[in-house]
């Protein structure tokens, strides 16, 4: 079984900046996708983008984009994600997964079988 361990989350000011890391370890097989969905205080989980290691770019959900990014860095197995003019509604605790058996980034949470504890992102006004 995969773990996904997850790190960086905080408080942060409307505007300001902030990078979640999340590395894999353990399981017999391959994390193809490493995926990051965020759920806020009464809502459902909402993807936020994903990289598989073997596409050119991630997918981000429009509400991130222009504003978020995925690195993946293969050789630690770890993607980052870079968040930039954050805004209050970012707030959520956000969470990283992974997809040990597709190779094709998706939205869908219920394809990926493997999630990290998550981590809070508080974005104050």
């Amino acid at each position: 079984q995969v773990q996904l361990v997850e790190s960086g989350g905080g408080l942060v000011q409307a505007g300001g900046s902030l990078t979640l890391s999340c590395t894999a370890s353990g399981g017999s097989g391959s994390t193809y996708v490493m995926g990051w969905f965020r759920q806020a205080p009464g809502a459902d989980r909402e993807f936020v983008g994903a990289l598989s290691w073997s596409a050119s770019s991630p997918d981000y959900a429009e509400s991130v984009k222009g504003r978020f990014t995925i690195i993946g860095d293969s050789a630690k197995n770890t993607v980052y994600l870079q968040m930039s003019s954050l805004k209050p509604e970012d707030t959520a605790v956000y969470f990283c997964a992974a997809d040990t058996h597709s190779i094709i980034a998706t939205a869908f949470s219920w394809e990926y079988d493997a999630w990290g504890q998550g981590t809070q992102v508080t974005v104050s006004s």
